[in-house]
């Protein structure tokens, strides 16, 4: 985005925190190093259409791109993650299958990326799907850990992240409040920290604290954000 720089200039750095950068091209590279960043994440979309039309570039052009990050961040010192965009399904080309998905993992594999993630974009993923390619990751890029990126606009964001935990993936994306996100889908939210947490999963995220943000952001931002556990409350009976 235009005015990255400035928005890593700005943004408090805490010792144990890790600030990641969004990276797409070569171009894009450089500008996340001179910005500061401790590690960085490129995309390749699972389909043509969806590649073309989000970052101008197809799916070929953005595999050689991600080989070139990868090595960038090799040569800096940085971790580096590949993002399968789209990989439950794509807003102009419909059902995504699996085996396309793991092909494009695979390729991205050999660049020798420190995570992998699978990403369901548009929101129409499935539990079964998501079993379904953290299997297959498991197959196609055995060690390299795992990370899903699930939204929650047909209300099965939660189903999935539930269902990635119990398959074995390493980290899970949320967003505090649903605030961000792409113009095609809002984001997870909070409310997923609650399941983990009622689940007895560990996450070292203050549930408590991230309640209060998500209130603070709604006040910020003059009205209510799209997770329920601000207006709900955490269970006083259960874990906190």
């Amino acid at each position: 985005m235009a005015d990255a720089e400035a928005v890593m200039a700005a943004v408090p750095r805490t010792e144990g925190v890790s600030y990641t950068g969004l990276v797409l091209n070569p171009q894009g590279m450089r500008r996340a190093l001179a910005a500061g960043v401790d590690e960085v994440n490129a995309v390749v979309v699972a389909t043509e259409t969806f590649s073309r039309r989000n970052q101008g570039s197809g799916i070929e052009e953005s595999l050689e791109n991600w080989t070139g990050i990868a090595a960038d961040a090799r040569a800096a010192g940085i971790r580096s993650t590949v993002t399968i965009a789209a990989a439950f399904g794509c807003p102009f080309e419909g059902d995504v299958a699996p085996e396309t998905v793991l092909d494009i993992a695979a390729r991205a594999a050999a660049a020798g990326p420190d995570e992998i993630a699978i990403a369901d974009t548009i929101g129409v993923g499935t539990p079964d799907q998501a079993a379904t390619l953290l299997a297959g990751l498991a197959e196609r890029a055995p060690g390299v850990p795992t990370r899903c990126h699930f939204h929650n606009t047909r209300n099965t964001g939660y189903a999935n992240a539930i269902a990635a935990i119990q398959h074995g993936v390493d980290t899970l994306d949320a967003s505090i409040g649903g605030i961000g996100g792409c113009p095609f889908a809002p984001n997870a939210t909070e409310d997923l920290l609650y399941a983990l947490d009622r689940m007895r999963v560990h996450t070292g995220v203050g549930l408590e604290a991230t309640i209060d943000t998500a209130r603070w952001l709604a006040e910020r931002l003059g009205h209510e954000t799209p997770s329920l556990l601000p207006a709900a409350g955490p269970n006083r009976g259960g874990s906190v």
